[in-house]
């Protein structure tokens, strides 16, 4: 399975995608990842390669195969969009945070235009109100968690809620894990309450 996680310098995109390789391994799987880190430690593009399997051999994800897209920010999730197989599934943020390279080239966009673009775009969008999540826990800083639980609660992730909340009270310092657990249980949530108005 490849993910790709794409987002902006300081949203934990990272840190996800660590989550998820060490979700992976627990299960007894092969898990690889790679970085790309932009212009800015915070404020730059970030993407994160994760790829597991029972056979890895290389952790760069090729065009056209991600199974899933995490997009922390909506305009980087359309950035990476040529990374998704056709059957694939985005899970992205509806909050637009501008990477230091739009607001160089002074290029302006809103966030409902690259989800609208996502819909038309890619084989199934999840788009998860990050910002309510993150009000609910207190933190700005579960925003990645609660992708997670979403993708999970749309089944594009191989890992049940249960298997992630193992991981992340192993990954992250006891006082967090309140905050994240309900953050993955929110997220989660979202996902299915999406996919229930769709049907």
């Amino acid at each position: 399975m490849n993910i790709l996680l794409a987002g902006v310098g300081g949203q934990g995109t990272v840190l996800a995608s660590k989550l998820l390789a060490q979700a992976a391994m627990e299960q007894g799987w092969k898990a690889r990842t790679a970085e790309t880190i932009g212009m800015a430690q915070r404020g730059g593009c970030v993407v994160s390669h994760v790829r597991i399997g029972d056979r890895v051999y290389s952790p760069l994800i090729p065009y056209g195969t991600a199974d899933v897209i995490l997009g922390f920010e909506p305009a980087e999730a359309v950035r990476c969009l040529p990374y998704l197989k056709c059957t694939g599934t985005v899970v992205a943020a509806k909050k637009a945070i501008k990477p230091v390279t739009a607001s160089l080239s002074g290029f302006d966009y809103e966030s409902e235009s690259m989800l609208e673009f996502l819909h038309h775009h890619a084989g199934r969008v999840i788009a998860v109100d990050t910002d309510l999540i993150c009000g609910q826990c207190g933190s700005p800083k579960v925003l990645n968690v609660a992708l997670l639980g979403a993708a999970i609660g749309s089944g594009a992730l191989p890992f049940s809620l249960e298997q992630m909340q193992q991981t992340i009270r192993r990954r992250i310092p006891v006082r967090f894990h309140d905050m994240n657990r309900k953050a993955l249980q929110l997220g989660e949530q979202a996902a299915r309450e999406q996919m229930e108005k769709e049907v």
